[in-house]
Protein backbone atom coordinates (compact mmCIF):
# COMPACT_ATOMS: atom_id res chain seq x y z
CA UNK A 1 0.00 0.00 0.00
CA UNK A 2 2.90 2.36 0.60
CA UNK A 3 3.85 2.16 -3.12
CA UNK A 4 0.71 4.17 -3.90
CA UNK A 5 2.31 7.15 -2.16
CA UNK A 6 5.12 6.99 -4.75
CA UNK A 7 3.04 6.16 -7.84
CA UNK A 8 0.42 8.91 -7.44
CA UNK A 9 2.97 11.78 -7.46
CA UNK A 10 4.81 10.18 -10.41
CA UNK A 11 1.52 9.89 -12.33
CA UNK A 12 0.67 13.51 -11.53
CA UNK A 13 4.08 14.61 -12.82
CA UNK A 14 3.49 12.69 -16.07
CA UNK A 15 0.07 14.32 -16.49
CA UNK A 16 1.49 17.78 -15.86
CA UNK A 17 4.27 17.20 -18.41
CA UNK A 18 1.76 15.95 -20.99
CA UNK A 19 -0.53 18.96 -20.44
CA UNK A 20 2.45 21.33 -20.70
CA UNK A 21 3.58 19.72 -23.98
CA UNK A 22 0.02 19.96 -25.34
CA UNK A 23 -0.27 23.66 -24.51
CA UNK A 24 3.19 24.30 -25.98
CA UNK A 25 2.09 22.61 -29.22
CA UNK A 26 -1.09 24.68 -29.38
CA UNK A 27 0.80 27.90 -28.63
CA UNK A 28 3.42 27.20 -31.31
CA UNK A 29 0.70 26.67 -33.98
CA UNK A 30 1.25 22.95 -34.44
CA UNK A 31 -2.48 22.37 -34.96
CA UNK A 32 -3.37 25.33 -37.21
CA UNK A 33 -3.67 23.53 -40.55
CA UNK A 34 -4.38 19.84 -40.20
CA UNK A 35 -5.48 19.35 -43.83
CA UNK A 36 -2.45 20.88 -45.59
CA UNK A 37 -0.05 17.99 -45.10
CA UNK A 38 -2.60 15.35 -46.06
CA UNK A 39 -3.31 16.90 -49.47
CA UNK A 40 0.05 18.51 -50.26
CA UNK A 41 1.22 15.37 -52.06
CA UNK A 42 -1.58 15.79 -54.60
CA UNK A 43 -0.38 19.14 -55.95
CA UNK A 44 2.75 19.98 -57.92
CA UNK A 45 5.08 22.65 -56.61
CA UNK A 46 5.20 25.83 -58.67
CA UNK A 47 8.84 26.42 -57.82
CA UNK A 48 11.64 24.29 -59.19
CA UNK A 49 13.56 22.95 -56.26
CA UNK A 50 17.33 23.14 -56.19
CA UNK A 51 17.55 19.34 -56.51
CA UNK A 52 15.44 19.39 -59.66
CA UNK A 53 17.45 22.26 -61.11
CA UNK A 54 20.66 20.41 -60.30
CA UNK A 55 19.34 17.25 -61.97
CA UNK A 56 18.35 19.23 -65.06
CA UNK A 57 21.84 20.76 -65.22
CA UNK A 58 23.44 17.33 -64.97
CA UNK A 59 21.15 15.98 -67.69
CA UNK A 60 22.04 18.86 -70.01
CA UNK A 61 25.75 18.27 -69.39
CA UNK A 62 25.40 14.55 -70.12
CA UNK A 63 23.51 15.31 -73.33
CA UNK A 64 26.25 17.69 -74.49
CA UNK A 65 28.95 15.14 -73.72
CA UNK A 66 27.10 12.36 -75.52
CA UNK A 67 26.88 14.52 -78.66
CA UNK A 68 30.64 15.01 -78.78
CA UNK A 69 31.86 11.60 -77.61
CA UNK A 70 31.50 8.29 -79.43
CA UNK A 71 28.43 6.27 -78.63
CA UNK A 72 28.50 3.51 -76.07
CA UNK A 73 28.30 0.81 -78.71
CA UNK A 74 31.36 2.25 -80.46
CA UNK A 75 33.25 2.29 -77.18
CA UNK A 76 32.36 -1.33 -76.37
CA UNK A 77 33.33 -2.81 -79.71
CA UNK A 78 36.61 -4.71 -79.42
CA UNK A 79 39.46 -3.43 -81.46
CA UNK A 80 40.32 -5.74 -84.36
CA UNK A 81 43.99 -6.64 -84.35
CA UNK A 82 45.66 -5.46 -87.49
CA UNK A 83 47.02 -8.20 -89.73
CA UNK A 84 50.57 -7.74 -90.87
Amino acid sequence: MSIIYVLIPIAMIFVLVAVAVFFWAVKSDQFDDLEKQSVSILFEDDKVSSDTASAQTHTATINKLSETSPSASEQLEPQQPSKK
